[in-house]
């Protein structure tokens, strides 16, 4: 059965991670998938959660019923430099320290890297890897991966190739929904690309995007033209063009009975509605 999970980021300003729970449990959502915030863990620093602050989640998972099912930590264990591979590896091992404690059984992340220099990049991500399988395994915590815009790859087919180079069956593939138009340059084929994934893909990100490659490039201006940048919005469903009766189909073709995350950010003003609209759509079309 799948499991349907709120990212609280829309919350990470106002409330503590154990009142991101109880909001998740208001909102009608059993399960949280935790993105990065400064005070638990972040982009590429090593994560600041303590004995104390990891004691009161738990409370408030017990207090609840709510579960912590995922965490999704964002480090650059795919960097060139060495140095900094190492630090990220360190980081890398706090986190599932972390999420050991919080008996969470999945991890999600990015591949990371540099798309200027992607083959010394993905040389680096397989090292962490190798430092990181014993990791993993011996706390049984599963990983999902996904190629986010400006990682070393950033196209679906690629990141599957990636995942299944690994070669263990708990490292499978997130398909990142408001990331389709850059994991397919501009195609949208969301059917093609989840199906290709196949029976790697066990996690699904859900939120709305348009397509940056549409009209011309010009559907979003960057300043100055040519900058080495990615652009992308996670918006609510129907605020972007993704093409979503071919994306809940084709999960319910493969019988899909992993986690759907609700991820929809930057639009803090309408954050309740919109997450229980989210929510009763997914349920809608999964449940």
């Amino acid at each position: 059965m799948v499991k349907i999970a709120l990212d609280p980021a829309m919350y990470h300003a106002d409330l503590s991670v154990a009142d991101e729970v109880r909001k998740a449990a208001e909102l009608g959502y059993e399960h949280l998938e935790l993105s990065p915030r400064a005070d638990f863990f972040f982009w590429h620093k090593y994560p600041k959660a303590d004995d104390a602050a990891i004691a009161e989640v738990k409370r408030a998972m017990k207090e609840t019923g709510v579960s912590v099912v995922s965490l999704v930590p964002v480090f650059n264990w795919a960097s060139p430099d060495e140095q900094e591979r190492q630090a990220q590896v360190r980081n890398w091992r706090r986190l599932l320290e972390i999420a050991a404690e919080l008996e969470c059984p999945i991890v999600n992340s990015e591949l990371s890297g540099d798309p200027n220099d992607p083959l010394r990049s993905e040389h680096a991500f397989y090292k962490s890897m190798e430092e990181l399988i014993p990791v993993f395994e011996s706390y049984g915590i599963g990983l999902n991966l996904e190629a986010h815009p400006y990682d070393f790859a950033e196209l679906n087919d690629e990141a599957v190739h990636i995942v299944r180079g690994i070669n263990k069956s708990w490292v499978n593939y997130l398909y990142c929904g408001p990331h389709t138009f850059h994991l397919s340059d501009g195609a949208g084929d969301v059917r093609r690309m989840m199906s290709y994934a196949g029976d790697r893909l066990r996690h699904v990100h859900i939120a709305d995007c348009f397509n940056h490659r549409a009209n011309v490039g010009n559907r979003y201006i960057v300043n100055p033209p040519g900058v080495d940048a990615r652009i992308h919005q996670h918006n609510e469903i129907g605020n972007g063009e993704v093409a979503w009766d071919e994306f809940f189909a084709t999960l319910r073709e493969a019988n899909f009975d992993g986690v759907a995350t609700v991820c929809v950010f930057g639009w803090e003003e309408d954050a309740d509605d919109i997450h229980r609209r989210m929510l009763e759509r997914v349920r809608k079309e999964l449940c």
